[in-house]
């Protein structure tokens, strides 16, 4: 029967035993002690014990059949002093600390060594409650684990706690409990790893340091900034906020190109100094992100108003030139700015949201913050989805052309059609070519879109031409620059002018002023073999870009098409702009000169068509006419000409 008592109801614990000696290497004739070799004492011997230090001889080896040996009990008068092969000499003689628990967890009995590192004598440690000593209440989870352990569930329980000795002083032991071979009770050891601890604690502030401007650095920057989430998040006594200042210093790299690493680094360790000292007053964190990137988190952050404040002191003390080794340096910085409620809020978006204003601060002209403005990002991320599915888009035919006449000025007969292309989007609906050509023109989407645009025009202008042989409408096509680089305009044209069978004479492509002017190289060739091919060529937006009429008598163009802004001056219900309708009549007329046909865009009435057409225009586009349309509306005006308003 198992009891709490070490004492045992045999009157002694030797075995008699003969012969040689065991697997083990026992000696013949030795004794089992109480609590065996393996688990009292090297199963439990710290880690960082000194390997010179004196150990305690091992206890004779058990012999099968021999009587236990007897085993006086805790707190009952013992003389020191115990008979050889008696676990009490190593059990008093250990350098590690331990105790003999019962299962009710209260302390048996304690070593001296337990006494040294507890500042405390042994005997009073006895019927102390275990988990007090080794501070095992700390938190649910070890007294749980600690309780499986005492009623035997569990094999062992392993932590690490800092303890308060009897005169104040702390340390780190790795406390250790498991059952005794009795399994009548328990041992509890404590290993001192204060050392281990502060060497740890050394290292890991040399791996979360930045060494340069010994500031935190990013890995301890990510785990306060978490931190601080939570605890906004769950302390109803702070405000529930956060708030971040995203810095990088601008013009850094030419410190380093023109002085050197070494001035560099001293410069940054200066701009640490002042940072530091902005945030003092509010004991706001800060860290070196990387490179000359900083950032100062708020925690408990008061409102918006609290990090403009904070970003405003920043750039005023980074202002005031740096003595660096002898040299007055200036340096500027980018400040992004982000605050808002903790709750729902994780590091990944708040990192996210304070490097996307950050740009927006460069990008709107450096030495200035910004804060985050949740409209622009949406515009942002919208934009990014944008650019990210052109590409998809085009091979799932998402997009559609609708198509705007281009009407005689004279006898209003719609001459022909300018093509323009629509993005019928699953989730944004139908977008308008000014929210995605730019972006397909930037990740390069252009060119597969502007081939099938230029595919789908064709075959619908030779479906016209089929339908009125009598009355063939011109195609206009956009074409941007970069389709003329990237692809083989000339080739993908000639090919679908050969699939569609369309005459080349019917289609015509716009290339923008900015685009065209300057054009040089292969720009220039392309240009010319489509004009050789019977492919006319017309300059959009013309007379907002560079306007070098030296290059219209040099291009292969056919038509200028007038910007729409000159045409708003002819707007009957205000009063006319001399200028615009000089202008108007001076390109027209130089137009016609070098044998060229005008186009004015966007003629929004009767009085402005008419206007135009006294000045010399040839034909004519605008909402006056028609807004842009499906092909079926297209067909329709053809078969009713000659339109009117």
């Amino acid at each position: 029967m198992c009891t709490n008592n070490l004492e045992t109801t045999n009157a002694t614990r030797e075995r008699a035993v003969s012969g040689t000696p065991d697997g083990q290497g026992r000696a013949p004739g030795a004794t089992l002690p109480a609590i065996t070799e393996r688990d009292a004492i090297p199963s439990v011997l710290p880690v960082a014990e000194d390997p010179g230090a004196p150990r305690p001889a091992p206890s004779a080896p058990s012999v099968p059949g021999a009587p236990p040996s007897p085993v006086t009990p805790p707190g009952a008068g013992h003389t020191p002093g115990p008979a050889p092969g008696d676990y009490r000499a190593a059990f008093n003689a250990a350098r590690l600390a331990m105790a003999v628990v019962d299962r009710e967890g209260r302390v048996l009995d304690a070593n001296p060594a337990l006494g040294t590192l507890l500042g405390t004598d042994p005997g009073l440690l006895t019927t102390r409650s275990a988990a007090d000593l080794a501070d095992l209440h700390e938190d649910p989870r070890t007294w749980r684990e600690y309780r499986e352990v005492l009623g035997g569930r569990l094999a062992r329980l392993r932590r690490t706690r800092r303890l308060l000795r009897a005169d104040g002083h702390a340390l780190w032991a790795e406390i250790t409990v498991e059952p005794a071979p009795d399994s009548c009770s328990l041992l509890l050891s404590m290993a001192d790893i204060s050392d281990q601890r502060d060497l740890q604690g050394r290292l890991r502030h040399l791996q979360m340091h930045d060494p340069v401007t010994r500031l935190p650095n990013r890995s301890l920057f990510f785990e306060r900034m978490t931190s601080a989430l939570e605890a906004a998040t769950y302390d109803h006594e702070g405000t529930g906020r956060i708030g971040l200042c995203y810095l990088d210093l601008d013009g850094f790299k030419a410190v380093n190109d023109t002085l050197g690493h070494r001035v560099g680094d001293r410069l940054l360790g200066a701009v640490a100094q002042r940072l530091i000292d902005c945030a003092a007053p509010g004991g706001h964190l800060v860290a070196r992100l990387g490179g000359d990137e900083f950032a100062l988190l708020v925690r408990n952050s008061t409102g918006t108003e609290q990090l403009c404040d904070l970003a405003r002191s920043v750039l005023a003390a980074l202002q005031e030139p740096f003595d660096v080794g002898g040299q007055r340096l200036s340096v500027s910085a980018s400040i992004g700015v982000v605050e808002r409620p903790a709750a729902g809020t994780h590091t990944t978006w708040l990192m996210q949201a304070a490097d996307t204003t950050l740009y927006w601060a460069k990008e709107d002209g450096k030495a200035r913050w910004t804060l985050f403005d949740p409209e622009r990002n949406a515009h942002r991320m919208t934009r990014q989805a944008l650019s990210s599915t052109l590409r998809p888009a085009v091979e799932r035919e998402e997009f559609v052309l609708d198509y705007q006449p281009l009407v005689g000025l004279g006898d209003g007969v719609v001459r022909g059609v300018e093509a323009l292309v629509r993005w019928d989007h699953p989730q944004f609906g139908r977008l308008s070519p000014n929210r995605f050509i730019p972006l397909a023109e930037e990740n390069g989407a252009i060119v597969p879109l502007g081939r099938w645009v230029l595919r789908t025009a064709c075959r619908q202008a030779r479906a016209w031409q089929l339908a009125n042989p009598t009355h063939p409408l011109v195609v206009s096509v956009n074409v941007a620059v970069r389709q003329v680089w990237d692809s083989d305009l000339v080739a993908d044209v000639g090919a679908i002018l050969a699939e569609t069978r369309l005459p080349p004479h019917l289609l015509q492509l716009e290339l923008t002023e900015s685009a065209v002017m300057g054009s040089t190289g292969r720009p220039l060739q392309a240009l010319q073999q489509l004009s050789d091919m019977g492919v006319a060529i017309a300059i959009d937006d013309f007379g907002t870009g560079y306007s070098n009429l030296a290059y219209l008598s040099r291009l292969p163009v056919s038509t200028l098409k007038l910007d729409g802004s000159f045409v708003q001056g002819f707007r009957a219900e205000e009063h006319p702009n001399p200028a615009d309708q000089t202008i108007v009549e001076a390109l027209v007329q130089l137009a016609h000169r070098l044998g060229l046909t005008v186009t004015a865009e966007c003629v929004e009435s009767a009085e402005q068509a008419e206007r135009l057409r006294r000045i010399g225009c040839d034909t004519g586009q605008g909402w006056f006419y028609s807004r842009p349309v499906p092909p079926d509306r297209i067909q329709a005006m053809i078969t009713t000409c000659p339109a009117s308003g």
